[in-house]
């Protein structure tokens, strides 16, 4: 009797070791981005989201490794080979157009699901936006190429406006094709522009203090994730020089900017996770078609209006999709 008991208590000590030992893996997601952690929290959540929806819950049955680059795109290649040789299960690069190039060169083996602005059959990272092909599909925003929309903007809400002032990245791919979209318009009406270029601290003091020298009358500040990590600095500085200005994304507006134009980001961002979570569960990437935006948010801050003296015109509010007051 003792010796069956021994063996019966030692089978039923064993049984549970064994079956966990059977459980899959949680399988992890490589998580890149241009941006900061601190000015995705609204996409980054939209993203679990996504994922949440294709039945993955973050810290229960999936795992995601985040890097932020904070707007210095040499960190980039570093993070991806980190990521690839972790090899997780999908690899995600987001934050502008230089995460995704460099999530799509990182690897030919694992899935890769990008998030750009700008077109990504041009850029070479799919072969077309309906079959991409290879082990990459995504999303693009096409915030990059709205800069000529953001500029007719700026003109309506402050007409007449002697030198509008243009922020630019000038280590940010899109940034040449940016200034070239903006040429047109600005001849079309005679407007003067001014261009400061920025890719660190140093250079971003440098080019607002360049502002405040040539008398610039309002700002653009064109798509770029170095911007999105400046964000308050930026939008500081304009209101404490009394520029209008206007932004890509509605966190500018919400964090005290006059005007934003842009899609809307968190839309893109959940059907991101979404596709993780069906590449998850065994799709092809070649067979997810590439996202494009269906939503574009435009925000007007009535309040920081008010501050600078302007009166927004009717048209402008009737356009507008959220007024902040």
């Amino acid at each position: 009797m003792r010796r069956r008991d021994l063996i019966f208590v030692g089978a039923a000590a064993i049984w549970p070791l064994a079956a966990r030992a059977q459980q899959p893996a949680v399988p992890v997601v490589g998580f890149m981005s241009g941006r900061s952690e601190e000015d995705s929290a609204r996409v980054a959540s939209a993203f679990r989201q996504g994922l949440a929806d294709a039945g993955f819950i973050e810290g229960q049955t999936v795992k995601i490794e985040y890097r932020w680059a904070n707007g210095d795109y040499d960190r980039l290649p570093a993070f991806a080979a980190d990521l690839v040789n972790r090899k997780v299960a999908v690899l995600v690069g987001v934050g502008g157009d230089v995460s995704a190039a460099v999530a799509a060169k990182a690897t030919k083996t694992i899935p890769v699901v990008f998030g750009m602005g700008s077109d990504p059959v041009k850029a070479g990272l799919v072969a077309s936006f309906n079959r991409p092909g290879g082990n990459i599909t995504g999303f693009t925003l096409w915030t990059n190429e709205m800069e000529s929309k953001r500029l007719g903007l700026l003109r309506e809400l402050v007409p007449g406006v002697p030198l509008i002032g243009i922020l630019v990245n000038p280590r940010f791919p899109p940034t040449e094709q940016e200034l070239l979209d903006l040429e047109p318009p600005a001849k079309a009406v005679n407007q003067p522009l001014f261009v400061a270029r920025a890719n660190d601290d140093a250079e971003l003091e440098a080019a607002l203090a360049s502002f405040v020298d040539h008398h610039v009358g309002a700002l653009l500040v064109t798509a770029a994730p170095f911007f999105d990590t400046r964000l308050n600095r930026i939008v500081g500085f304009a209101a404490q020089k009394r520029l209008p200005a206007i932004y890509q994304f509605r966190e500018y507006a919400v964090a005290g900017g006059l005007i934003s134009y842009g899609p809307n980001v968190a839309e893109s961002y959940k059907d991101a996770g979404s596709y993780v979570g069906g590449i998850l569960k065994g799709e092809k990437p070649a067979d997810l078609p590439v996202t494009q935006p269906t939503k574009f948010d435009f925000l007007i801050n009535l309040k920081a209006a008010k501050t600078l003296g302007l009166t927004v015109p009717p048209t402008l509010l009737a356009e507008a999709g959220e007024v902040i007051e």
